[in-house]
């Protein structure tokens, strides 16, 4: 039933704990259920779980990034409106190029051009430098995907980092656990051999917070070539899914990060219940706690193995 404690008379799993397995280089098709997902890609692969869960560090100061772009799009959609600050609570628009904003990225399954990318993810802080995270359902199996981070107009103008591993817990990779929709990514070092958070930044994990937080909700969606940024306080679902009211955040969506405007800690992604939502105006992710901090943990290990 994974980690987490559920009331009775909830859907159950038996209790596993987090295992390794070796990466699969089988790509199977996957049919998505919500609407915030595009193509995900198959292959349960599982971390191991940790008896105990590593602080994130707080994040250095965001370095100047070297631009890399990629060959322009072929056509530019209409974009929506840059939020401003008099924009009401709930209000969907283009997320304006910040620091931020530059942290959160589109996954590509193969090269990176305009109409090719799938879900979002974001750059989470950590020692090793190269971790990135995104919804469970997203990916299991790393060959060929690739992560732009500040992806705009069919450009990546920080550069691009190649996926080379997936951690999930044993309850996501073995049953689906929606409360456990949230994975870690390992990336390689770029063709400057540069690290990901070296360049752009990362979001420090964020657990146990509450779940009235006013957050800043980024994705991608998958028929436009810009990011979208909203605003809005988050509820609660239910035990350990949040809720979040921000309308057309269509599929691509999933994987986004859910930043608190409070702690700047990254406290969700689009994911959990109905793999991010049925519909485009609302979005949920699994409550983040223990049982991601253990994985995150467990990443680090891997990562700087």
């Amino acid at each position: 039933m994974g980690q987490h404690r559920r009331r009775t008379g909830r859907r159950r799993f038996l209790a596993p704990t987090l295992v390794t397995t070796t990466l699969s280089a089988l790509t199977v098709a996957a049919v998505v259920v919500g609407t915030h997902s595009v193509t995900p890609r198959a292959t349960a692969v599982a971390s191991p779980e940790t008896t105990a869960a590593t602080a994130p560090l707080s994040p250095a100061a965001t370095p100047v990034p070297t631009l890399t772009p990629t060959p322009a799009r072929a056509a530019t959609p209409t974009p929506t409106p840059v939020p401003t600050p008099s924009d009401p609570p709930g209000t969907t628009a283009t997320a304006p190029a910040t620091p931020e904003a530059a942290t959160v990225g589109a996954l590509f399954s193969g090269t990176v051009h305009a109409g090719n990318h799938f879900c979002t993810a974001s750059v989470l802080h950590s020692p090793t430098g190269n971790l990135l995270l995104t919804a469970a359902h997203c990916l299991d199996d790393p060959s060929g995907v690739t992560f732009a981070p500040g992806y705009r107009d069919g450009r990546a103008p920080y550069g691009t980092w190649r996926v080379t591993a997936v951690h999930t817990t044993a309850a996501w990779s073995r049953g689906g656990d929606q409360d456990e929709d949230f994975a870690v990514l390992e990336t390689a070092p770029d063709a400057a051999g540069r690290r990901i958070e070296d360049v752009v930044g990362g979001n420090t994990l964020g657990t146990d917070e509450p779940f009235d937080t006013d957050v800043r909700l980024y994705g991608y969606p998958a028929g436009g070539e810009r990011p979208l940024l909203c605003t809005n306080t988050t509820g609660r679902q239910s035990g350990f899914q949040r809720v979040v009211d921000c309308p057309a955040y269509p599929g691509g969506t999933s994987g986004g990060p859910w930043i608190s405007t409070a702690t700047g800690h990254v406290i969700g992604t689009i994911g959990g219940h109905q793999e991010g939502g049925d519909t485009p105006d609302t979005s949920y992710s699994a409550a983040f706690d223990h049982t991601i901090a253990a994985l995150y943990a467990e990443a680090v290990t891997a990562a700087a193995s």
